[in-house]
């Protein structure tokens, strides 16, 4: 009866749902081993100490937890006026709203749209300059702000990051052309507002809500939805799984256990952590708990990854998360990737230390494919139901 109110009120919210739809194009750890340059540049990030970056509170936080090397999911936003286009990455990884400067001269931005202030009536310069640093690389942003647009939602005044200087390595080779963060403002670099500040600020949401579902079949014309504003009960089925935010930070919730098949691991049993990451593509694993992991799956560790049988793949167990006390399992055919007859498992080890010393993991869009997930601003808490 629960479960029937709330999805009757989700229709009644509907009319005021924003839609945007989201591509799924070639990720760039796929271009890039095409282009004969990604065993070069796996092993550089490998051996880079972690990067630290002061708030503007002057609290040390880690870097954005992002890494965008399998990320391939956009969607479509314009600043200024009159608008200018772009495909940006809606990540819930980082907080920081960038798109490529006409006065960037790196290669990364010779290939993407790029915003020219002297077109648009409503820019405002700011001429303070930052570093942004993600797990695949980092680049320099120039800050201004304009007006926001993404579909009917409009923001004025929306401060943004204008890069100057990106890495050509990997951003040479991304789809989308900038990011929107859309992690807690406490995450931003240099304090700046973050675009859905902006838009509860403006009432431009319905509700302090958003929920992204990824199709478990995805084509360039269609990955998936992200919904602004609230749920969209044709994209989920059964029930919704709440889990409360542990730090208002990254969208961040307790993970009770894990199981492989019907073993419970007790990995969680002193208490672990998953950031719950739209930016990141795979699923990843706790250092500690990847040499369990790969031997329980079967797995041998290669240059491109953990490789499996594909002729075993039906035989595989499932990988059950169990949060909020709801077990919400994966199975073989979400998390093993088939690359042409080349099957790898869809998981890394997590690259960044927990902020609370318990193990983390990272449910990258591998986990978000099989579960419609709803991010509650008001509530400070992230729901979880299966997609439909």
């Amino acid at each position: 009866m629960k479960g029937l109110v709330l999805a009757l009120a989700c229709l009644q919210l509907a009319e005021g749902l924003v839609r945007i739809n989201l591509k799924k194009g070639e990720s760039i750890r796929e271009k890039m081993r095409a282009a004969g340059v990604l065993d070069d540049y796996l092993k550089k990030i490998k051996y880079d100490p972690v990067k630290k970056y002061s708030s503007s509170k002057g609290h040390v936080v880690s870097e954005p937890i992002t890494n965008h090397l399998d990320s391939s999911y956009f969607g479509e936003i314009s600043l200024g006026t009159p608008p200018q286009k772009f495909s940006v990455l809606f990540d819930t990884g980082s907080s920081n709203l960038w798109v490529p400067s006409i006065d960037c001269k790196s290669p990364a931005c010779f290939n993407h749209a790029k915003f020219k202030p002297s077109e648009s009536d409503t820019f405002t310069p700011n001429g303070q300059s930052y570093n942004l640093s993600y797990g695949s690389g980092s680049l320099t942003v120039v800050l201004g702000s304009d007006t926001l647009k993404i579909q009917n939602i409009t923001v004025t005044n929306q401060d943004f990051g204008l890069s100057t200087d990106e890495p050509t390595q990997p951003f040479y080779f991304a789809d989308f052309d900038g990011i929107l963060g859309m992690a807690y403002p406490s995450l931003a670099v240099g304090g700046i507002p973050t675009a859905l500040q902006g838009m509860l600020q403006q009432d431009q949401l319905a509700q302090p809500i958003f929920s992204f579902y990824f199709s478990r079949q995805p084509t360039y014309e269609y990955g998936g939805e992200l919904v602004l504003g609230g749920v969209d009960p044709r994209l989920f089925q059964g029930a919704i799984t709440w889990a409360p935010v542990t730090q208002e930070l990254y969208w961040q919730v307790t993970l009770d256990e894990f199981a492989i098949g019907q073993s419970v691991t007790s990995c969680c049993s002193q208490g672990c952590q998953a950031i719950v990451d739209t930016g990141t593509f795979l699923l990843t694993v706790p250092e500690e708990y990847i040499k369990g992991i790969l031997q329980a799956l079967g797995a041998q560790e290669t240059s491109y990854g953990y490789a499996v049988d594909c002729s075993e793949i039906e035989n595989m167990p499932p990988i059950t998360f169990i949060i909020g006390g709801t077990q919400l399992p994966l199975y073989p055919s979400s998390y093993v990737l088939n690359s042409n007859g080349y099957c790898t498992l869809g998981i890394e080890v997590t690259y960044l230390p927990s902020q609370n010393g318990q193990p983390l993991w990272i449910l990258g869009d591998v986990f978000l494919k099989e579960y419609y997930t709803i991010f509650d601003m008001a509530y400070n808490r992230v729901g979880f139901a299966p997609s439909a």
